[in-house]
């Protein structure tokens, strides 16, 4: 286990975005947190510091947590390839999913147990009686009885899930019921996703959230993403000005590298091309495959300038996820079958991950230039890849589950798909789209309204300080 750096955000720049009774709020919330938790610890403990919302929804959080006057702190747990193969196993049955099959017996649960009891001993020499720590996903809710042993306040969070279900899920809530029962509470992104057996009192509905001012999210001239884009080899760009230079998480500058074979298939797009992204994993669940079929399908009644780029991180870069090169591997057995002029219009790039706001600094700019953003997710438990194209005034195209449901309304801020195994309808949705501008820039300028009044961090933050109230009363 690790401790991974947390900075220190005013909060008065979050609260700058905010209409005067909100930023009010936001201030005196502050205030009663700092009171509250005075002499304590908040802890947060998940599977890995980069790749992914989770990691990347902390960052952002605990920086205006530690702004604000909280002593907030972040954990990482170390696993062995055994652990993360079947961790993963459970993310995928918790959406359903079989993902590769495998079982969840005896020995599986001993895999589980060592590993964590492992972690669960070099946590026990950070954290102190009365802190507060939160454990996020499957990999940490074995964490759970050590930690209410030694007086702790233990609240898992889990952020995947399906609306409704089915073996898989039932398989997966068996395996993990023993550590999750003990938790003091549990959090979950949509109430639908916590099963029946959770008692209600213990239950917190809490959805994610988004930074504006992130690398992956702030504003950027046109000069500052073609900059962007050039640099990193992704689009053949002219060398006409814009600033290479990006803002840390922790205030600093960074300048962005030249990258050679970020573009995995396709090559770089033209600098006059228009096109339709996902960011996302390298996931089974994220059908990345099912986005290059749907758009080659109709690939030949879209405008010619129109291109596909499909972009996820570079599968050495994260660490939990051991299913990724096998993915991406599999979108590119599919690109060779096109034809040789369906194939120079799509693109597969994989995003360096060395070096996490240059990162987010490329899908930032990645994002503002598209002309479509999808997320045709076969299921999803939130989904920041929606949030972040909606922030960045794009029109977005996604599948009607989970908590893209909870974003997008459908026709005012946003389209939804109501199969996502649908190509044909896919397709047609896409061609739609981009025959009509002005529809799309109307969708898109509602579609960052809705996250300034739903999904900005200041309701994220308060959401957490009733809970920790309601934990301490007891105290």
């Amino acid at each position: 286990m690790r401790e991974v750096t947390v900075g220190s955000v005013p909060i008065d720049r979050l609260a700058s975005l905010l209409e005067p009774e909100r930023a009010r709020r936001l201030a005196e919330q502050a205030a009663q947190a700092r009171e509250l938790l005075q002499g304590r610890v908040v802890w947060n403990v998940n599977a890995t510091a980069t790749g992914g919302g989770v990691a990347e929804m902390l960052q952002a959080l605990l920086d205006y947590a530690h702004g604000a006057g909280v002593d907030t702190r972040w954990l990482v747990l170390t696993g062995t390839p055994d652990f993360f193969r079947l961790t993963k196993r459970l993310h995928n049955l918790l959406h359903g999913s079989p993902g590769d099959g495998g079982p969840l017996g005896d020995e599986e649960r001993r895999v589980y147990d060592d590993m964590l009891a492992t972690n669960a001993a070099a946590l026990h020499k950070w954290v102190s009686p009365g802190d507060i720590v939160l454990l996020h996903d499957p990999q940490t809710a074995g964490l759970v009885s050590d930690l209410a042993e030694a007086d702790v306040h233990a609240v898992w969070r889990c952020h995947v899930g399906r609306d409704t279900s089915n073996e898989q899920t039932d398989l997966a809530w068996d395996f993990l019921r023993p550590y999750v029962e003990k938790a003091e509470a549990s959090i979950y992104s949509r109430a639908e996703y916590a099963p029946e057996w959770v008692d209600r009192d213990r239950l917190w509905v809490i959805p994610p959230s988004l930074d504006p001012f992130s690398a992956k999210n702030r504003d950027l001239t046109d000069a500052e993403v073609d900059a962007a884009l050039r640099q990193a080899g992704i689009m053949d760009l002219p060398s006409d000005g814009g600033s290479l230079k990006f803002v840390r998480r922790d205030g600093s500058s960074g300048t962005l590298r030249h990258h050679e074979g970020m573009m995995v298939s396709g090559g770089p797009l033209p600098g006059d091309a228009r096109y339709v992204l996902q960011v996302s994993r390298w996931d089974r669940l994220k059908d990345m495959a099912g986005v290059m079929k749907g758009f080659a399908d109709v690939v030949d009644d879209l405008p010619e300038d129109v291109h596909l780029v499909l972009a996820g991180p570079e599968v050495a870069g994260v660490s939990d996820d051991p299913e990724g090169a096998e993915i991406l591997e599999e979108c590119l057995a599919l690109w060779r079958d096109q034809p040789e002029a369906t194939q120079r219009r799509l693109h597969l790039c994989s995003v360096p991950m060395d070096d996490t706001d240059e990162n987010a600094h490329i899908i930032n700019a990645l994002q503002q230039r598209a002309s479509v953003v999808v997320q045709k997710s076969l299921v999803e438990g939130f989904g920041l890849t929606v949030t972040e194209p909606m922030w960045k005034a794009r029109p977005v195209v996604a599948s009607r589950i989970g908590g893209i449901q909870d974003q997008i309304q459908h026709g005012e801020n946003g389209l939804l798909l109501d199969d996502p195994y649908d190509l044909e309808s896919f397709g047609r949705i896409l061609v739609e789209l981009l025959a009509d501008p002005d529809r799309a820039q109307q969708i898109g300028t509602a579609a960052r309204e809705r996250v300034r009044d739903r999904f900005l961090g200041d309701r994220h933050l308060l959401q957490y300080v009733d809970l920790f109230a309601r934990l301490l009363e007891q105290d």
